[in-house]
């Protein structure tokens, strides 16, 4: 693979490598821009199938941690780690501290935070090493972000849903949800509150045998979610689940879920308006997580983070109007503004940014 090529295509600033033989660790960290203040993104414990393909993640997440911070009006720039491994065979005391140490190497121009495959209580043992971690429940952390990830994911939904002419609210519509890990699970309980109908797959068994029980959701195999009738498919794993061969599929009228970069391609996006298909830009939607995080820079409040995520209802329906209104796809509307943002605030990043 062209590694430099690729670093040019996505326009990063800077991507590390990091490894520890003791513990096994084997990290990438993407920084993509710190052109509003210092790069914040999650860590990614995953068993990839390539170092290309690990190193392919990290600068597409990235890149989308920059244009979520712009879109969020946060006053942070876009970062990405991934290790290397079986988070559930893989991890260990030793892995998370020596991945902490390399963190703290890059200075603060990275903040790291817990994604897929990793938690609070490994973002705890992170900052046993570094000061450049949020998320965690230690020391002023915020705890869990998938809890705000998923309740500005429902807000979204909610704008979607009455731009597609669906209704004002959730009750009574189908609602096909691709993943019931962390962030799935608890935007099962706000769609189960708000009267939904669901049906839920997850790679793991027993996350949908819970949901079953919890909230009386129908359960789908993982290869046929895609393909359910309903109002609205919700993908909440990994990404690129969007693309040419699952579009002819879809059976519903609006995209809108917590996953990441959930089209393959830029094409999919049109595909997708061309079909008729609403689709809320991931990196707006799911941006209650890193609105959560970020929080903890100034003196973590929670009534106002709440206050902030709720917003998203609001910029999921600006972006679907500029989309209307440009006659272009809403993945296209998003970047745009996300674009105008970045170039009308940049600023030099400073380590003495982020708080001690």
């Amino acid at each position: 693979m062209e590694i430099f090529q690729d670093l040019l295509n996505y326009s990063h600033e800077q991507v590390s490598f990091f490894t520890d033989k003791e513990s096994g660790l084997k990290a990438i960290v993407g920084i993509h821009s710190t052109a509003l203040g210092p790069s914040l993104g999650g860590c990614r414990m995953w068993k990839y199938g390539s170092e290309g393909e690990a190193l392919r993640d990290v600068l597409r997440l990235s890149r989308g941690m920059t244009y979520k911070a712009a879109v969020a009006g946060l006053r942070l720039g876009g970062g990405k780690a991934v290790i290397l491994g079986d988070p559930r065979q893989d991890k260990s005391e030793a892995l998370l501290k020596a991945f902490g140490r390399s963190i703290d190497m890059l200075g603060g121009r990275y903040i790291t935070a817990e994604d897929v495959g990793m938690s609070v209580a490994d973002i705890d043992t992170i900052r046993t090493q570094t000061k450049f971690a949020v998320g965690g429940s230690n020391e002023g952390g915020s705890g869990d972000p998938s809890i705000m990830t998923a309740f500005g994911v429902f807000q979204g939904i909610k704008a979607a849903v009455k731009f597609a002419k669906l209704g004002e609210d959730l009750q009574g519509l189908t609602v096909a949800v691709q993943g019931a890990g962390h962030v799935g699970q608890h935007l099962i309980a706000h769609l189960s509150a708000a009267g939904a109908n669901i049906k839920v797959s997850d790679i793991h068994e027993p996350n949908v045998e819970r949901m079953v029980e919890l909230y009386g959701v129908d359960a789908v195999k993982v290869e046929d979610i895609h393909k359910v009738e309903c109002d609205v498919f919700a993908p909440c794993a990994l990404g690129a689940v969007i693309n040419a061969r699952t579009i002819p599929e879809l059976n519903c009228r609006v995209v809108a879920g917590a996953a990441n970069n959930q089209l393959e391609t830029d094409n999919d996006g049109y595909d997708l308006m061309r079909r008729g298909i609403v689709y809320a830009p991931d990196y707006a939607l799911n941006a209650g997580g890193l609105i959560n995080v970020a929080a903890e820079l100034d003196g973590y409040n929670k009534e106002l983070v709440l206050g902030k995520v709720s917003q998203i209802y609001s910029t999921i329906a600006t972006i679907l109007e500029l989309s209307r209104e440009d006659h272009v796809p809403p993945h296209v509307a998003a970047d745009r503004m996300a674009e105008q943002r970045l170039k009308e605030k940049r600023k030099p990043f400073s380590a003495m940014a982020v708080r001690q």
